[in-house]
């Protein structure tokens, strides 16, 4: 009798085959856990106001053929999303923004990656390196983009040193070029977020032991040998996130295209962005460009969680 007084005071002493039975939930824990929701309020509900309510409400006109500006509007289905994909400057400019994703992705990881390799050594002028490479990120890609549009004017530094030093004949127009036009926007964005790169993967070299690297070099590895095989895999984190981060970025740029450019010319530099907003501001078509800015949001959804599930795996294959 006594025995059974002590387990029934006591829920976590083991009985049978010797496992402890799990304390029950009181009453008074479950009300304790429900009022932790509340301290989630002031988060939130402007949340729900700011993003979640507008975005449910712009999906609702993808399928309207809402104006802006007359309260009458009719729902018209599936015809946006049917126009969308037949429409062929919404196919050069989905065409546009999958270059400029992948273009911006290669470039900026190989070049962060270059730079914090090179600044994770042990030389003096590293910080102050570190800092100018950084430096463009803080600044607004507004103020960035028409520092770029000055650059890459017909006489502008670019081609004014190009033809200093003979080679006048590489000397272009950058931005009015419909054949560079892309790639000199997908510049400008490289030029701007490699720091931002950089700067994580130099906290992932941080996490780097020095005693394998040490002992790879007695082994007689080379430079090559030790990043693929010891520096890689531990930078595996640093590489997914950067690829996430410069994957969003690339769907989303619309900045240095609309300062530079405006998606000229000749369309050749219109991204998914562009075209929303020149469809929904300039020709006040907002149901379509409410199909427009769904099919964006797909494509950043579907790279963010194929992303992210790479990341919660290590990085590894």
């Amino acid at each position: 009798m006594n025995d059974l007084r002590i387990l029934s005071a006591n829920p976590a002493t083991p009985v049978g085959d010797g496992h402890p039975t799990p304390a029950p939930t009181t009453p008074r824990r479950k009300s304790r856990r429900s009022w932790l929701w509340l301290f989630m309020l002031p988060a939130a509900v402007p949340y729900l106001f700011v993003v979640v309510i507008p975005s449910v409400q712009g999906t609702g006109y993808a399928f309207t053929d809402w104006d802006g500006l007359n309260p009458d509007w009719s729902f018209v289905g599936l015809d946006n999303f049917t126009r969308l994909f037949d429409d062929p400057q919404a196919l050069g400019a989905l065409k546009n923004t999958l270059l400029l994703v992948v273009a911006i992705t290669i470039a900026e990881n190989v070049i962060g990656l270059l730079l914090a390799l090179a600044l994770n050594t042990r030389i003096k002028s590293r910080n102050a390196l570190r800092l100018i490479f950084f430096m463009p990120v803080v600044i607004i890609s507004v103020v960035v983009a028409f520092l770029w549009q000055f650059i890459y004017t017909p006489d502008g530094p670019i081609n004014e040193v190009l033809r200093s030093i003979g080679l006048g004949g590489l000397a272009s127009n950058w931005l009015g070029d419909p054949a560079i036009a892309l790639w000199a926007i997908a510049g400008i964005v490289v030029w701007q977020f490699s720091g931002y790169a950089m700067i994580i993967y130099l906290a992932g070299l941080q996490g780097v032991p020095e005693d394998q690297l040490e002992a790879a070099a007695l082994d007689g590895a080379g430079p090559f040998s030790k990043f693929w095989h010891i520096i890689r895999p531990l930078l595996a984190p640093a590489i997914t996130v950067n690829l996430m981060l410069s994957l969003v970025r690339g769907f989303m740029i619309f900045d240095q295209i609309w300062v530079t450019t405006q998606g000229g010319p000749a369309q050749s530099t219109d991204s998914l962005s562009t075209l929303l907003y020149r469809n929904a501001f300039q020709y006040g078509e907002f149901g379509y460009s409410a199909a427009l800015s769904v099919v964006l949001t797909l494509f950043v959804a579907i790279v963010a969680v194929l992303q992210y599930r790479f990341l919660l795996r290590g990085g590894k294959r």
